[in-house]
Protein backbone atom coordinates (compact mmCIF):
# COMPACT_ATOMS: atom_id res chain seq x y z
CA UNK A 1 0.00 0.00 0.00
CA UNK A 2 1.33 3.50 -1.35
CA UNK A 3 1.83 5.82 1.59
CA UNK A 4 2.40 9.89 1.27
CA UNK A 5 6.32 10.91 1.84
CA UNK A 6 5.33 12.64 4.90
CA UNK A 7 2.51 10.74 6.60
CA UNK A 8 4.78 7.53 5.44
CA UNK A 9 8.04 8.67 6.87
CA UNK A 10 6.00 9.49 10.18
CA UNK A 11 4.60 6.21 10.11
CA UNK A 12 7.63 4.09 9.77
CA UNK A 13 10.15 5.85 12.04
CA UNK A 14 11.22 3.96 15.25
CA UNK A 15 9.26 4.49 18.09
CA UNK A 16 12.23 5.86 20.04
CA UNK A 17 12.94 8.32 17.30
CA UNK A 18 8.65 9.61 17.87
CA UNK A 19 9.51 10.42 21.17
CA UNK A 20 12.85 12.00 20.83
CA UNK A 21 10.92 14.13 18.12
CA UNK A 22 8.01 15.38 20.69
CA UNK A 23 10.12 18.31 21.86
CA UNK A 24 9.98 20.26 18.04
CA UNK A 25 6.35 19.38 17.99
CA UNK A 26 5.23 22.85 19.89
CA UNK A 27 8.05 24.64 17.57
CA UNK A 28 6.46 23.19 14.61
CA UNK A 29 2.51 23.57 15.66
CA UNK A 30 3.27 27.34 15.86
CA UNK A 31 4.35 27.70 12.69
CA UNK A 32 0.93 25.85 11.37
CA UNK A 33 -2.15 27.09 11.14
CA UNK A 34 -5.62 26.19 12.70
CA UNK A 35 -6.83 25.12 8.99
CA UNK A 36 -4.50 22.08 8.75
CA UNK A 37 -5.83 20.44 11.72
CA UNK A 38 -9.17 20.29 10.70
CA UNK A 39 -10.99 17.68 8.89
CA UNK A 40 -12.12 18.45 5.45
CA UNK A 41 -15.03 16.17 5.94
CA UNK A 42 -16.36 17.24 9.47
CA UNK A 43 -15.11 20.96 9.11
CA UNK A 44 -13.34 20.47 13.08
CA UNK A 45 -10.27 19.50 14.96
CA UNK A 46 -9.01 16.05 13.89
CA UNK A 47 -10.05 13.18 15.85
CA UNK A 48 -8.50 10.02 16.34
CA UNK A 49 -6.35 11.18 12.53
CA UNK A 50 -5.89 8.61 10.05
CA UNK A 51 -3.94 8.94 7.18
CA UNK A 52 -4.77 7.04 3.87
CA UNK A 53 -2.49 6.08 0.39
CA UNK A 54 -3.04 9.01 -1.24
CA UNK A 55 -1.54 10.68 1.72
CA UNK A 56 -4.41 12.78 2.67
CA UNK A 57 -5.84 12.79 6.36
CA UNK A 58 -9.24 12.75 8.20
CA UNK A 59 -10.60 11.70 11.52
CA UNK A 60 -10.97 8.19 11.66
CA UNK A 61 -14.96 7.95 12.47
CA UNK A 62 -15.52 10.09 9.43
CA UNK A 63 -13.75 8.90 6.68
CA UNK A 64 -15.18 5.58 7.81
CA UNK A 65 -18.50 6.55 7.16
CA UNK A 66 -17.90 8.47 3.97
CA UNK A 67 -16.59 5.05 2.81
CA UNK A 68 -19.90 2.96 4.16
CA UNK A 69 -21.95 5.62 2.01
CA UNK A 70 -20.11 5.42 -1.22
CA UNK A 71 -20.49 3.22 -4.02
CA UNK A 72 -16.37 3.73 -4.39
CA UNK A 73 -13.83 3.84 -2.00
CA UNK A 74 -12.01 6.98 -2.76
CA UNK A 75 -10.29 10.09 -1.53
CA UNK A 76 -12.84 12.96 -1.02
CA UNK A 77 -10.20 15.25 -1.90
CA UNK A 78 -7.93 14.03 -4.24
CA UNK A 79 -10.73 11.34 -5.31
CA UNK A 80 -8.14 9.04 -6.28
CA UNK A 81 -9.57 5.75 -6.13
CA UNK A 82 -8.94 2.17 -3.75
CA UNK A 83 -9.60 -1.44 -5.67
CA UNK A 84 -9.14 -2.45 -1.82
CA UNK A 85 -10.62 -0.35 1.59
CA UNK A 86 -7.19 0.42 3.05
CA UNK A 87 -6.78 -0.62 7.10
CA UNK A 88 -7.06 2.51 9.01
CA UNK A 89 -4.53 3.07 12.02
CA UNK A 90 -4.49 6.21 14.10
CA UNK A 91 -1.79 8.77 13.15
CA UNK A 92 -0.09 8.92 16.63
CA UNK A 93 2.45 12.15 15.71
CA UNK A 94 -0.49 14.09 14.04
CA UNK A 95 -2.87 13.34 16.79
CA UNK A 96 -0.19 14.62 19.19
CA UNK A 97 0.17 17.52 16.89
CA UNK A 98 -3.67 18.49 17.20
CA UNK A 99 -3.79 18.28 20.54
CA UNK A 100 -0.29 20.35 21.00
CA UNK A 101 -1.67 23.01 19.07
CA UNK A 102 -4.87 22.36 20.80
CA UNK A 103 -3.52 23.58 23.63
CA UNK A 104 -1.25 26.17 22.83
CA UNK A 105 -4.73 27.52 21.15
CA UNK A 106 -6.33 27.37 24.66
CA UNK A 107 -3.33 28.69 26.66
CA UNK A 108 -3.47 32.15 28.19
CA UNK A 109 -2.40 34.62 26.60
CA UNK A 110 -1.46 38.17 28.43
CA UNK A 111 -4.03 39.59 29.89
CA UNK A 112 -6.21 36.61 29.96
CA UNK A 113 -6.45 34.54 33.71
CA UNK A 114 -4.91 31.82 33.77
CA UNK A 115 -6.17 28.36 35.13
CA UNK A 116 -4.97 28.15 38.45
CA UNK A 117 -4.58 24.13 38.44
CA UNK A 118 -2.86 23.78 35.36
CA UNK A 119 0.71 22.43 35.64
CA UNK A 120 3.24 23.44 32.69
CA UNK A 121 1.36 25.17 29.77
CA UNK A 122 -1.95 27.20 32.07
CA UNK A 123 -4.76 27.21 30.03
CA UNK A 124 -7.33 30.35 29.64
CA UNK A 125 -9.60 30.22 32.54
CA UNK A 126 -13.50 29.59 32.02
CA UNK A 127 -14.58 30.28 35.59
CA UNK A 128 -13.51 31.29 38.96
CA UNK A 129 -14.75 30.26 41.97
CA UNK A 130 -15.04 32.36 45.24
CA UNK A 131 -15.32 29.40 47.59
CA UNK A 132 -12.61 28.22 46.37
CA UNK A 133 -10.63 31.63 45.41
CA UNK A 134 -9.23 29.58 42.09
CA UNK A 135 -9.79 30.23 38.29
CA UNK A 136 -10.53 26.39 36.06
CA UNK A 137 -9.76 25.60 32.41
CA UNK A 138 -12.17 23.91 30.86
CA UNK A 139 -11.29 20.84 32.29
CA UNK A 140 -10.31 21.62 35.62
CA UNK A 141 -13.80 23.00 36.12
CA UNK A 142 -15.63 19.72 35.41
CA UNK A 143 -15.87 18.91 38.96
CA UNK A 144 -17.64 22.14 39.89
CA UNK A 145 -20.43 21.50 37.05
CA UNK A 146 -20.71 17.65 38.24
CA UNK A 147 -20.17 17.10 41.83
CA UNK A 148 -22.95 17.55 44.10
CA UNK A 149 -20.89 19.33 46.85
CA UNK A 150 -19.36 21.90 44.60
CA UNK A 151 -22.31 23.11 42.45
CA UNK A 152 -23.22 25.31 45.36
CA UNK A 153 -20.16 27.17 44.84
CA UNK A 154 -20.61 30.27 43.63
CA UNK A 155 -19.42 30.79 39.73
CA UNK A 156 -18.08 34.01 38.03
CA UNK A 157 -16.38 35.31 34.83
CA UNK A 158 -12.42 34.84 35.27
CA UNK A 159 -11.06 37.26 37.58
CA UNK A 160 -7.54 37.87 38.80
CA UNK A 161 -7.09 38.54 42.66
CA UNK A 162 -10.03 36.75 43.73
CA UNK A 163 -8.28 37.51 47.10
CA UNK A 164 -9.80 41.21 46.22
CA UNK A 165 -13.12 39.93 46.98
CA UNK A 166 -13.38 38.41 50.40
CA UNK A 167 -13.45 40.19 53.42
CA UNK A 168 -10.00 40.88 54.78
CA UNK A 169 -11.27 40.89 58.40
CA UNK A 170 -13.91 37.79 58.47
CA UNK A 171 -12.48 35.78 54.95
CA UNK A 172 -15.79 35.77 53.76
CA UNK A 173 -17.04 37.22 50.10
CA UNK A 174 -17.70 40.84 49.40
CA UNK A 175 -21.85 40.29 48.87
CA UNK A 176 -22.90 43.67 50.36
CA UNK A 177 -22.64 47.40 49.95
CA UNK A 178 -22.94 49.54 53.02
CA UNK A 179 -24.51 52.96 51.83
CA UNK A 180 -23.71 54.76 54.97
CA UNK A 181 -19.72 54.31 54.52
CA UNK A 182 -20.25 53.58 51.05
CA UNK A 183 -17.75 50.40 50.83
CA UNK A 184 -18.64 46.77 50.24
CA UNK A 185 -18.91 44.18 53.15
CA UNK A 186 -19.27 40.94 54.31
CA UNK A 187 -22.35 39.40 55.87
CA UNK A 188 -20.87 39.07 59.16
CA UNK A 189 -19.53 42.59 58.82
CA UNK A 190 -23.53 44.19 58.48
CA UNK A 191 -23.93 41.97 61.86
CA UNK A 192 -21.11 43.18 63.86
CA UNK A 193 -19.28 46.23 62.68
CA UNK A 194 -21.96 48.15 60.17
CA UNK A 195 -25.12 46.58 62.11
CA UNK A 196 -26.81 50.13 62.59
CA UNK A 197 -26.25 51.14 58.73
CA UNK A 198 -28.11 50.80 55.63
CA UNK A 199 -27.55 48.23 53.54
CA UNK A 200 -28.03 46.87 50.14
CA UNK A 201 -27.12 43.86 47.95
CA UNK A 202 -24.17 44.31 45.83
CA UNK A 203 -25.99 43.70 42.19
CA UNK A 204 -28.73 46.88 43.72
CA UNK A 205 -26.23 49.07 44.30
CA UNK A 206 -24.48 48.21 41.05
CA UNK A 207 -26.61 49.59 38.08
CA UNK A 208 -26.44 53.26 39.46
CA UNK A 209 -22.49 53.13 39.30
CA UNK A 210 -22.47 51.09 35.90
CA UNK A 211 -25.06 53.67 34.61
CA UNK A 212 -22.70 56.51 35.59
CA UNK A 213 -19.90 54.38 34.05
CA UNK A 214 -21.54 54.01 30.66
CA UNK A 215 -22.54 57.90 30.40
CA UNK A 216 -18.89 58.08 31.46
CA UNK A 217 -17.40 55.69 28.91
CA UNK A 218 -19.77 57.46 26.24
CA UNK A 219 -18.49 61.01 26.76
CA UNK A 220 -14.70 59.68 26.81
CA UNK A 221 -15.46 57.70 23.20
CA UNK A 222 -17.11 61.67 22.26
CA UNK A 223 -13.62 62.68 23.78
CA UNK A 224 -11.59 60.48 21.82
CA UNK A 225 -13.73 60.97 18.86
CA UNK A 226 -13.15 64.80 19.26
CA UNK A 227 -9.63 63.86 19.13
CA UNK A 228 -8.96 62.06 16.69
CA UNK A 229 -10.92 64.55 14.63
CA UNK A 230 -8.87 67.18 15.94
CA UNK A 231 -5.52 64.96 15.53
CA UNK A 232 -6.96 64.27 11.57
CA UNK A 233 -7.45 68.48 11.46
CA UNK A 234 -3.77 68.86 12.41
CA UNK A 235 -2.49 66.42 9.57
CA UNK A 236 -5.08 67.78 7.07
CA UNK A 237 -3.26 71.49 8.11
CA UNK A 238 -0.02 69.82 7.88
CA UNK A 239 -0.59 68.06 4.76
CA UNK A 240 -2.13 71.64 3.30
CA UNK A 241 1.28 73.32 4.84
CA UNK A 242 3.55 70.62 3.30
CA UNK A 243 1.88 71.39 -0.16
CA UNK A 244 1.93 75.39 0.24
CA UNK A 245 5.58 74.86 1.04
CA UNK A 246 6.31 72.22 -2.17
CA UNK A 247 4.37 74.76 -4.20
CA UNK A 248 6.30 77.71 -2.71
CA UNK A 249 10.06 76.16 -3.16
CA UNK A 250 8.98 75.13 -6.74
CA UNK A 251 7.88 78.58 -7.54
CA UNK A 252 10.83 80.06 -5.52
CA UNK A 253 13.38 77.31 -7.38
CA UNK A 254 11.91 78.63 -10.96
CA UNK A 255 12.55 82.37 -10.13
CA UNK A 256 15.85 82.02 -8.46
CA UNK A 257 16.81 79.59 -11.52
CA UNK A 258 15.85 82.47 -13.91
CA UNK A 259 17.20 85.52 -12.11
CA UNK A 260 20.70 82.85 -11.92
CA UNK A 261 19.83 82.49 -16.05
CA UNK A 262 19.76 86.39 -15.87
CA UNK A 263 23.15 86.68 -14.76
CA UNK A 264 24.97 84.15 -16.28
CA UNK A 265 23.57 85.50 -19.45
CA UNK A 266 24.27 89.28 -18.94
CA UNK A 267 28.15 87.57 -17.36
CA UNK A 268 28.78 85.72 -20.87
CA UNK A 269 27.75 89.27 -23.00
CA UNK A 270 30.29 91.20 -20.69
CA UNK A 271 32.64 88.90 -21.11
CA UNK A 272 32.87 88.56 -24.80
CA UNK A 273 32.35 92.03 -25.03
CA UNK A 274 35.69 92.06 -23.25
CA UNK A 275 37.14 89.42 -25.33
CA UNK A 276 35.67 90.74 -28.88
CA UNK A 277 37.78 94.21 -27.88
CA UNK A 278 41.01 92.23 -26.57
CA UNK A 279 40.61 90.12 -29.84
CA UNK A 280 40.28 92.94 -32.20
CA UNK A 281 43.43 94.67 -30.33
CA UNK A 282 45.72 91.27 -31.07
CA UNK A 283 44.64 91.21 -34.98
CA UNK A 284 45.78 94.75 -34.94
CA UNK A 285 49.09 94.04 -33.09
CA UNK A 286 49.44 91.17 -35.13
CA UNK A 287 48.69 93.17 -38.75
CA UNK A 288 51.69 95.81 -37.52
CA UNK A 289 54.15 92.93 -36.84
CA UNK A 290 53.54 91.23 -40.05
CA UNK A 291 54.35 93.86 -42.00
CA UNK A 292 57.19 95.42 -39.56
CA UNK A 293 58.89 91.80 -40.06
CA UNK A 294 58.42 92.13 -44.12
CA UNK A 295 60.31 95.24 -44.05
CA UNK A 296 63.16 93.43 -41.92
CA UNK A 297 63.18 90.88 -44.35
CA UNK A 298 63.52 93.54 -47.54
CA UNK A 299 66.52 95.34 -45.37
CA UNK A 300 67.78 92.24 -44.95
CA UNK A 301 67.72 91.50 -47.77
CA UNK A 302 69.23 94.72 -49.53
CA UNK A 303 72.04 94.69 -46.28
CA UNK A 304 73.41 91.47 -48.27
CA UNK A 305 73.45 92.80 -51.53
CA UNK A 306 75.33 95.96 -49.92
CA UNK A 307 77.65 93.86 -48.43
CA UNK A 308 78.94 91.33 -51.38
CA UNK A 309 79.10 94.42 -53.71
CA UNK A 310 80.99 96.02 -51.47
CA UNK A 311 83.38 93.55 -51.25
CA UNK A 312 83.49 92.73 -55.12
CA UNK A 313 86.72 93.43 -57.04
CA UNK A 314 85.01 93.68 -60.39
CA UNK A 315 84.96 97.26 -61.10
CA UNK A 316 82.50 97.83 -64.11
CA UNK A 317 79.93 95.50 -62.06
CA UNK A 318 80.30 97.61 -58.68
CA UNK A 319 80.30 100.96 -60.57
CA UNK A 320 76.85 99.48 -62.66
CA UNK A 321 75.08 99.20 -59.10
CA UNK A 322 76.32 101.52 -57.07
CA UNK A 323 73.41 104.00 -57.89
CA UNK A 324 70.78 101.60 -56.94
CA UNK A 325 72.45 100.52 -53.93
CA UNK A 326 73.85 103.67 -52.27
CA UNK A 327 70.55 104.89 -50.96
CA UNK A 328 68.60 103.27 -48.06
CA UNK A 329 65.80 101.59 -49.08
CA UNK A 330 62.01 103.59 -48.80
CA UNK A 331 60.46 102.10 -45.73
CA UNK A 332 57.06 102.91 -44.22
CA UNK A 333 56.70 105.55 -41.29
CA UNK A 334 56.22 103.75 -38.04
CA UNK A 335 56.86 106.78 -35.75
CA UNK A 336 53.02 107.54 -35.76
CA UNK A 337 52.02 103.73 -35.62
CA UNK A 338 51.32 102.12 -31.93
CA UNK A 339 48.81 99.94 -30.27
CA UNK A 340 46.02 101.28 -27.97
CA UNK A 341 44.82 99.13 -25.51
CA UNK A 342 40.76 99.04 -25.54
CA UNK A 343 39.26 101.38 -23.03
CA UNK A 344 37.04 98.66 -20.57
CA UNK A 345 35.42 101.76 -18.43
CA UNK A 346 32.07 101.76 -17.64
CA UNK A 347 31.97 98.35 -19.21
CA UNK A 348 31.25 96.46 -15.95
CA UNK A 349 28.95 99.14 -14.38
CA UNK A 350 26.94 99.40 -17.67
CA UNK A 351 26.63 95.56 -18.07
CA UNK A 352 24.70 95.68 -14.20
CA UNK A 353 22.75 98.39 -15.42
CA UNK A 354 21.83 96.48 -18.16
CA UNK A 355 21.29 93.21 -15.47
CA UNK A 356 19.48 95.57 -13.09
CA UNK A 357 17.17 96.27 -15.90
CA UNK A 358 16.14 92.56 -16.06
CA UNK A 359 16.10 91.95 -13.44
CA UNK A 360 13.64 94.55 -12.07
CA UNK A 361 11.45 93.48 -14.88
CA UNK A 362 11.98 89.90 -13.27
CA UNK A 363 11.12 91.37 -9.87
CA UNK A 364 7.67 93.33 -11.35
CA UNK A 365 6.27 89.84 -12.52
CA UNK A 366 7.32 88.14 -9.47
CA UNK A 367 5.44 91.12 -7.54
CA UNK A 368 2.48 90.38 -10.06
CA UNK A 369 2.34 86.82 -9.11
CA UNK A 370 2.09 88.31 -5.34
CA UNK A 371 -0.17 90.77 -5.79
CA UNK A 372 -2.56 87.92 -7.23
CA UNK A 373 -1.93 86.02 -4.56
CA UNK A 374 -2.92 87.78 -2.01
CA UNK A 375 -6.09 89.77 -3.45
CA UNK A 376 -7.41 85.96 -3.49
CA UNK A 377 -8.10 86.93 0.40
CA UNK A 378 -9.85 89.85 -0.77
CA UNK A 379 -12.98 90.74 1.98
CA UNK A 380 -15.51 93.27 1.99
CA UNK A 381 -14.50 96.11 4.67
CA UNK A 382 -16.77 98.92 5.87
CA UNK A 383 -15.75 101.91 8.47
CA UNK A 384 -17.84 101.53 12.03
CA UNK A 385 -18.97 105.24 13.09
CA UNK A 386 -18.56 104.28 16.73
CA UNK A 387 -15.39 104.18 16.28
CA UNK A 388 -14.79 107.57 14.41
CA UNK A 389 -12.92 110.63 16.03
CA UNK A 390 -14.98 113.56 16.18
CA UNK A 391 -13.89 114.99 13.31
CA UNK A 392 -14.31 112.45 10.78
CA UNK A 393 -16.78 112.53 7.98
CA UNK A 394 -17.92 108.53 6.87
CA UNK A 395 -19.47 108.29 3.51
CA UNK A 396 -23.46 106.63 3.71
CA UNK A 397 -22.32 103.63 2.49
CA UNK A 398 -19.27 103.54 5.38
CA UNK A 399 -16.64 103.05 2.45
CA UNK A 400 -15.16 106.70 2.70
CA UNK A 401 -14.05 108.91 5.09
CA UNK A 402 -11.83 112.31 5.12
CA UNK A 403 -11.54 115.22 7.75
CA UNK A 404 -13.74 117.43 8.18
CA UNK A 405 -13.10 121.16 9.79
CA UNK A 406 -15.47 121.05 12.96
CA UNK A 407 -15.62 118.71 15.92
CA UNK A 408 -18.91 116.78 15.62
CA UNK A 409 -20.88 116.61 19.01
CA UNK A 410 -20.64 112.63 19.24
CA UNK A 411 -21.09 110.14 22.43
CA UNK A 412 -18.21 109.62 24.06
CA UNK A 413 -18.36 105.67 24.06
CA UNK A 414 -15.51 103.38 24.59
CA UNK A 415 -15.45 102.25 21.15
CA UNK A 416 -14.26 105.71 19.70
CA UNK A 417 -10.87 107.01 19.22
CA UNK A 418 -10.44 111.05 21.00
CA UNK A 419 -6.91 111.93 20.11
CA UNK A 420 -6.04 111.05 16.69
CA UNK A 421 -8.41 110.98 13.38
CA UNK A 422 -8.48 107.51 13.55
CA UNK A 423 -11.92 105.27 12.43
CA UNK A 424 -11.95 101.01 12.32
CA UNK A 425 -13.09 98.93 10.42
CA UNK A 426 -16.67 96.97 11.91
CA UNK A 427 -15.30 93.58 10.72
CA UNK A 428 -12.38 91.90 13.10
CA UNK A 429 -10.45 88.76 12.12
CA UNK A 430 -8.98 86.29 14.58
CA UNK A 431 -7.97 83.96 12.21
CA UNK A 432 -6.95 83.02 8.21
CA UNK A 433 -5.78 85.91 5.32
CA UNK A 434 -7.55 88.81 4.87
CA UNK A 435 -7.00 91.75 2.34
CA UNK A 436 -8.62 94.76 1.54
CA UNK A 437 -7.28 97.99 -0.62
CA UNK A 438 -7.71 101.89 0.06
CA UNK A 439 -7.34 104.57 -2.44
CA UNK A 440 -5.20 107.16 -1.14
CA UNK A 441 -4.47 109.49 -4.40
CA UNK A 442 -2.42 112.55 -3.90
CA UNK A 443 -3.20 113.03 -0.12
CA UNK A 444 -0.54 114.72 2.15
CA UNK A 445 -0.83 112.66 5.09
CA UNK A 446 -2.36 109.72 5.72
CA UNK A 447 -1.95 105.89 7.84
CA UNK A 448 -3.24 102.41 6.68
CA UNK A 449 -3.03 98.71 8.54
CA UNK A 450 -4.49 97.24 11.20
CA UNK A 451 -5.11 97.66 14.84
CA UNK A 452 -5.18 95.02 17.69
CA UNK A 453 -8.86 95.27 19.50
CA UNK A 454 -7.42 96.70 23.08
CA UNK A 455 -5.62 99.32 22.12
CA UNK A 456 -5.86 102.78 23.89
CA UNK A 457 -8.23 104.80 22.14
CA UNK A 458 -8.27 107.53 24.74
CA UNK A 459 -4.67 108.88 24.70
CA UNK A 460 -1.71 110.50 22.47
CA UNK A 461 0.61 107.46 21.53
CA UNK A 462 3.07 106.22 18.67
CA UNK A 463 1.10 104.12 16.12
CA UNK A 464 3.93 101.29 16.51
CA UNK A 465 3.29 97.56 17.47
CA UNK A 466 4.19 97.28 20.79
CA UNK A 467 1.30 99.67 21.20
CA UNK A 468 -0.75 97.49 19.01
CA UNK A 469 -0.54 99.20 15.44
CA UNK A 470 0.55 97.96 12.51
CA UNK A 471 0.51 100.86 9.54
CA UNK A 472 2.41 102.25 6.91
CA UNK A 473 1.31 106.20 6.16
CA UNK A 474 2.53 109.41 4.46
CA UNK A 475 3.63 112.65 6.34
CA UNK A 476 5.08 115.61 4.81
CA UNK A 477 5.34 113.51 1.61
CA UNK A 478 7.55 111.01 3.15
CA UNK A 479 6.28 107.01 3.18
CA UNK A 480 7.10 105.83 5.96
CA UNK A 481 6.43 102.53 7.92
CA UNK A 482 5.94 102.58 11.80
CA UNK A 483 7.80 100.18 13.50
CA UNK A 484 9.78 100.10 16.90
CA UNK A 485 11.42 102.95 15.11
CA UNK A 486 10.14 104.77 11.97
CA UNK A 487 11.34 103.08 8.37
CA UNK A 488 11.75 105.74 5.89
CA UNK A 489 10.31 104.05 3.06
CA UNK A 490 12.63 105.09 -0.75
CA UNK A 491 9.53 105.21 -3.33
CA UNK A 492 9.94 107.42 -5.87
CA UNK A 493 6.34 108.39 -5.80
CA UNK A 494 3.63 108.13 -3.24
CA UNK A 495 1.32 105.22 -3.78
CA UNK A 496 -2.06 106.07 -5.01
CA UNK A 497 -3.89 102.45 -4.16
CA UNK A 498 -2.42 100.47 -1.20
CA UNK A 499 -3.78 96.82 -0.74
CA UNK A 500 -3.25 95.76 3.24
CA UNK A 501 -2.59 92.15 3.62
CA UNK A 502 -2.56 90.18 6.73
CA UNK A 503 -1.46 86.50 7.78
CA UNK A 504 -2.90 86.13 10.97
CA UNK A 505 -0.99 82.67 12.22
CA UNK A 506 1.94 83.72 10.68
CA UNK A 507 2.30 86.96 12.03
CA UNK A 508 2.13 88.63 8.61
CA UNK A 509 1.33 92.43 7.30
CA UNK A 510 2.82 93.89 4.48
CA UNK A 511 1.35 96.44 2.21
CA UNK A 512 1.37 96.62 -1.47
CA UNK A 513 1.50 99.31 -4.10
CA UNK A 514 -1.19 98.09 -6.23
CA UNK A 515 -0.28 100.29 -8.74
CA UNK A 516 3.24 99.97 -9.15
CA UNK A 517 2.81 96.33 -8.28
CA UNK A 518 5.29 96.61 -5.23
CA UNK A 519 5.69 95.46 -2.27
CA UNK A 520 5.48 99.17 0.25
CA UNK A 521 6.88 97.33 3.76
CA UNK A 522 6.14 94.42 5.77
CA UNK A 523 5.85 93.50 9.08
CA UNK A 524 6.93 89.89 10.28
CA UNK A 525 7.14 87.20 12.90
CA UNK A 526 4.80 89.07 15.13
CA UNK A 527 2.38 86.48 17.28
CA UNK A 528 -1.66 87.68 17.15
CA UNK A 529 -3.69 86.96 20.13
CA UNK A 530 -6.61 89.13 19.74
CA UNK A 531 -9.04 90.27 16.98
CA UNK A 532 -7.41 92.62 14.59
CA UNK A 533 -9.57 95.66 12.96
CA UNK A 534 -8.65 97.05 9.61
CA UNK A 535 -7.02 101.07 10.37
CA UNK A 536 -7.79 104.23 8.75
CA UNK A 537 -6.37 107.58 9.59
CA UNK A 538 -7.45 110.08 6.94
CA UNK A 539 -4.77 112.87 8.60
CA UNK A 540 -6.00 115.81 9.38
CA UNK A 541 -7.90 118.58 7.01
CA UNK A 542 -4.86 121.10 6.67
CA UNK A 543 -6.77 124.53 5.60
CA UNK A 544 -8.45 121.84 2.51
CA UNK A 545 -5.32 120.97 1.30
CA UNK A 546 -5.78 117.29 2.95
CA UNK A 547 -9.91 117.21 2.47
CA UNK A 548 -9.90 114.49 0.05
CA UNK A 549 -11.03 110.99 1.32
CA UNK A 550 -9.35 107.49 1.85
CA UNK A 551 -11.85 105.18 -0.30
CA UNK A 552 -12.03 101.37 0.40
CA UNK A 553 -13.08 100.51 -3.23
CA UNK A 554 -13.11 96.80 -4.64
CA UNK A 555 -10.58 94.49 -5.70
CA UNK A 556 -9.84 94.09 -8.90
CA UNK A 557 -7.23 91.25 -9.33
Amino acid sequence: MAKSNLSSSLLDEPVGRRTADKDDMSAASCLLSEDQFLCSICLDDFTDPVSIPCGHNFCKNCISHHWDISERCQCPMCKKVFRMRPELHVNSFISEMVSQFRREQQAAKPGEVPCDICTGTKLKALKSCLVCLASYCQTHLEPHLTASCLKRHQLIDPEENLESRMCMKHNKPLELFCKTDQTCVCMLCSLIDHRTHEFVPLREEYEGPKSELIKTAAEIQQMVQKTRLKIQEIKESVKMSKDAANREKAEGVQVFTALKESVDRRLNELIKEIEDKQESTEKQAEGFIKDLKQEISELMKRSSEVEQISHSKDHLHLLQRFSSLKAAPTTKDWTEVSIHPPSYEGTVVRAVDQLKETLSKDMKKLFEAELKRVQQYAVDVTLDPNTAHPYLILSDDGKQVHCGEEEKDLPDNPERFSEFPIVLGKQSFSSGRFYFEVQVNDKTEWALGVARESVNRKEVMTLSPKNGYWTVGVCENICVAVDDLPVHLPLQSGPQKVGVFVDYEEGLVSFHDVDDVDVIYSFSGFSFTEKLYPFFCPGGNDGGKNSDPLIICPVNQ
